[in-house]
């Protein structure tokens, strides 16, 4: 039953947060579960991200809801493992392990096909520094990296995250890595598949050439 409990852990993982209170007279039970913890501030050179987030809380956008939001512009506990002016990396409040970590962008984007791809490098480029020291300090050597991309997927706090599971051998964390996978039939099927993926991607990047999507966006996010 272990393992159906973890499981359903990474669903409800960080959906519990703390309700936003007057935060210079927090309620007797916030005070006392996260005496520990600090509102994450962003750094001196992402004040702007800082702005942004809090802007968004105050005017009746619908991120104003956002958990990761209210973390970025100091108005939400987290325990904070990495900072940057353009990700922040947190403790997940209901980790599948120890050093179970998020990795966040501070502009919010729904999920990640939503992302724009520089703020997508920009988080990725961090990952081997960051997963390196929780593999150190929690023992491991070996980590998953985890993207619920979509409600089906598990996707449950729709804000861009990537998850940063650090890994023993025989921990058994995950059922389905004891599941017998299906051979890939190399017939019809297997080929018109590849072949309509590949088309996709053809569309997708012609597209992109045309709006010069790439370069508008890593402006707009550097604004």
């Amino acid at each position: 039953m272990e393992a159906p409990r973890r499981r359903l852990a990474a669903l409800c993982s960080h959906l519990r947060p703390i309700a936003s209170t007057d935060a210079s007279s927090p309620s007797p039970h916030t005070s006392s579960r996260f005496a520990n913890l600090s509102a994450s501030t962003c750094s001196s050179n992402s004040s702007h991200h800082q702005n942004r987030a809090r802007d968004s809380l105050e005017n009746d956008d619908p991120v104003k809801e956002c958990v990761f939001c209210r973390i970025i512009c100091g108005e939400g506990p987290a325990y904070k493992v990495y900072e940057d002016d353009l990700c922040l990396c947190i403790l997940d409040t209901s980790p599948l392990c120890r050093g179970h970590s998020l990795l966040i962008p501070k502009v919010h984007f729904s999920s990640l096909d939503a992302t724009p791809p520089p703020v997508i490098a920009a988080m990725c480029s961090k990952i081997p520094f960051i997963t390196n020291a929780i593999k150190k300090a929690t023992g491991c050597d070996s980590f998953n990296l985890l993207v619920n991309n979509g409600a089906a997927a598990g996707q449950v706090i729709f804000h861009t995250h990537i998850h940063l599971i650090p890994r023993k051998a025989r921990d058994c964390l995950w059922a389905s890595e004891s599941l017998r996978r299906l051979s890939l039939q190399l017939d019809k099927d297997a080929s018109q598949l590849a072949e309509c993926i590949r088309g996709h991607l053809s569309f997708s990047n012609d597209a992109q050439e045309t709006g010069s999507q790439g370069t508008s966006f890593a402006g707009n996010y550097r604004e």
